[in-house]
């Protein structure tokens, strides 16, 4: 089993479940005792935070770039970053190391596409729906042509996100807002909803939905896992 290098706190309540579900899966595929061979970098989230509000991504991505190699000097042979958002700079981090940077949009579209979507929801912070790091990933790798709420909408999960789901506040009227603008977009045509927020599940789950979900954490885990066991 290779070693997962795992880029995390941003937040910490999501990089938790990535912890959990990756040693969940290498018990369940191996048995036994068995569990996933991680390193964790974990940042203090108000830091990246600053630099995110303040558009300072070149600080973003230095504090990212250090810290992966920090991982692979560490022994880390893969490296997985633990929040969509992050995956901005994905590039840069996979060409300041020698080791496979496994991406999570690469990740979700082959669940995407399994599902027969054609025009999902992107549900995430207003930098990964309104930017195009992310969508731009979707379209031109993998011909996904992932849809995004009106500007309203977008700015109150922003909210929701940070304000709530980064700091472990799980409320009914928040989850209600989600549910209401995914009603309002299927309407419109959208035909699933990608999680695109690595704290999303933390609120929502599959079944509150009548067209397919797509949960980032579980999928990029899930995709992390097969890379840490393919000999």
């Amino acid at each position: 089993m290779k070693t997962i290098g795992l880029l995390g706190g941003m937040s910490w309540e999501s990089t938790s479940v990535y912890y959990q579900t990756l040693n969940r899966m290498a018990r369940e595929r191996l048995g036994g005792l068995h569990s996933a061979k991680c390193l964790l970098w974990s940042f203090d989230f108000a830091e990246i935070e600053a630099a995110q509000a303040a558009g300072d991504w070149g600080k973003a991505t230095d504090m990212m770039v250090a810290a992966a190699r920090n991982l692979e000097r560490g022994g880390a042979e893969c490296l997985v970053i633990c929040t969509n958002t992050m995956h901005k700079m994905a590039q840069e981090v996979e060409d300041a190391v020698g080791i496979r940077l496994i991406h999570i949009a690469d990740s979700t579209a082959p669940a995407i596409k399994d599902a027969g979507c054609k025009a999902p929801l992107l549900l995430a912070t207003c930098y990964t729906m309104e930017q195009d790091f992310y969508k731009g990933h979707l379209r031109d790798r993998h011909g996904i042509e992932a849809r995004i709420p009106d500007a309203d909408d977008r700015a109150e999960i922003h909210r929701i996100i940070y304000e709530e789901l980064c700091r472990g506040e799980i409320w009914a009227d928040s989850k209600e807002t989600f549910l209401e603008v995914v009603r309002k977009e299927t309407a419109k045509g959208a035909d699933g909803v990608i999680f695109g927020c690595t704290e999303i599940g933390l609120l929502v789950k599959a079944e509150d939905f009548e067209v397919p979900s797509f949960d980032t954490t579980v999928l990029h885990a899930q995709a992390a896992l097969d890379c840490a066991l393919d000999s």
